[in-house]
């Protein structure tokens, strides 16, 4: 999946919490959240110097399909969504969704559904590559 699909998938499925999210979906839609607050940020302080207007604009906008994408992303290692709420204990619950958002998923169907990367798979060997 490319940055503009992954994107564009994360957007449509904006709530969906159910379902599985390969690690290239969640990461790209990761850099582009990060992204948009960034330049939210300087627009910021171009246009209205300490006031953060934009940034919360679009801080609000992002929230849900970000807390979805990692959801589906918890869903793909077969870790149910709850583990998103380890990201409320201090450096610790960070460094554990970390690992788990870095893991590969399980291969084929688990408890959340198919696998996203099975088209793939098979296109690719299709392929030959």
């Amino acid at each position: 999946m490319d940055f503009g699909q992954a994107v564009k998938t994360c957007l449509n499925k904006y709530a969906t919490f159910s379902g599985r999210a390969q690690r290239s979906e969640y990461w790209y839609f990761f850099l582009f959240t990060a992204a948009v607050n960034i330049v939210a940020s300087v627009l910021d302080a171009a246009v209205f110097g300490d006031t953060p207007v934009f940034y919360l604009i679009a801080t609000l906008a992002l929230i849900l399909p970000s807390v979805a994408a990692g959801i589906r992303r918890l869903h793909d290692t077969d870790k149910s969504g709850w583990w998103l709420l380890i990201s409320l204990v201090p450096v610790i619950g960070i460094i554990v969704l970390i690992v788990f958002f870095c893991q590969r998923g399980t291969v084929g169907a688990n408890r959340f559904g198919p696998d996203p990367l099975q088209g793939s798979r098979s296109n690719t060997l299709r392929a030959g590559i």
